[in-house]
C-alpha cells in the first residue's frame, strides 16, 4: 500500500478528507448507519470513531471487492459514506490554505476543496479496493473529558510487512469528534500539503493551483514543478 494512499484512508479515515463542504455541493446524503453514527459521536471515545469508519469500509469492501476493483469511482461512496461525517471539512481545508484561505473567495474555497477531494480520489482510489483488515490496527485512547484535542494512533501493515504509525488528529466540536489531520510516520497531512500548495499559490496563484487539481495532478506533484500550467486554462 502507497503512503499517498493512507491519506486517502485517512481522506483524509481522518483530514483531506477534509470535505463536508463538497458533501453539501453535490447533494450528497450520508446513508442512515453514517447519519447514525454521526449522531452518537458526541458520546463516543475518538478512537471508537475511527474504528468505526474503518468496520464499515471494510464491510462494504468484503461484500463486493472485485466491483470495487472494476470501478475505482465506486470508492468516492464509501469515503461520502463512511469519513466524511467524521471529518472537520472545513477546518481542515482552511489549514492547508493557510493565509490563503481568508482572502479566498466562496467559490474558490468551494473549488479547491471540490479539486482535491476528486484528485485524491482519482489518483489513489483504487488502492482503497485492496485494503483489508489485517491491515490496520486502531490503539484504544482516552481522554480526559475535558480535552478539546485528541489523537488516535494506528498502524498500517504496507505489502512489505513495514509497519507504519497513521496518526490522526481530532477536535471537539459541537456535534462531536471530527478529524481534521493525518500524521504519517511523523509528518502531518495538513503541514505537507500546506508547504506543497502555498509555495505554487506564491507563484502562480490560487486560481492555477486549483486549475491542475481539476486536469488530475496528484497533489503531492503540486509542488514539483515551478511551470505555471495553470495560466492556461
Amino acid at each position: 500500500m502507497k503512503v499517498a494512499t493512507l491519506l486517502v484512508t485517512g481522506v483524509w479515515i481522518a483530514s483531506a478528507s477534509l470535505y463536508a463542504q463538497l458533501a453539501v455541493a453535490q447533494g450528497a446524503q450520508p446513508a442512515p448507519q453514517a447519519q447514525a453514527s454521526t449522531s452518537s459521536s458526541a458520546d463516543q471515545q475518538p478512537s471508537d470513531i475511527v474504528q468505526s469508519a474503518a468496520q464499515g469500509i471494510l464491510k462494504e469492501l468484503d461484500a463486493n471487492r472485485d466491483a470495487y476493483r472494476k470501478d475505482p469511482n465506486k470508492i468516492g461512496t464509501l469515503v461520502d459514506k463512511y469519513l466524511l461525517p467524521h471529518f472537520d471539512t472545513e477546518y481542515a481545508a482552511r489549514l492547508v490554505l493557510g493565509q490563503y484561505w481568508r482572502t479566498a473567495t466562496p467559490e474558490q474555497k468551494k473549488r479547491f476543496v471540490d479539486a482535491f477531494y476528486h484528485s485524491l480520489l482519482q489518483n489513489y482510489g483504487s488502492a482503497l479496493a485492496d485494503f483489508t483488515a489485517d491491515k490496520l490496527k486502531v490503539f484504544p485512547t482516552k481522554v480526559d473529558p475535558g480535552a478539546d484535542h485528541a489523537t488516535v494512533r494506528t498502524e498500517i501493515k504496507r505489502d512489505s510487512g513495514d509497519r507504519i504509525a497513521v496518526n490522526y488528529v481530532l477536535r471537539k466540536t459541537p456535534e462531536g469528534w471530527k478529524a481534521y489531520d493525518v500524521n504519517i510516520d511523523g509528518i502531518s497531512y495538513v503541514k505537507s500539503y500546506r508547504e506543497d500548495f502555498g509555495s505554487q499559490i506564491a507563484q502562480q496563484g490560487i486560481d492555477a493551483v486549483i486549475a491542475r487539481l481539476e486536469r488530475g495532478e496528484k497533489p503531492s506533484d503540486i509542488s514539483k514543478t515551478t511551470k505555471a500550467t495553470g495560466s492556461k486554462s
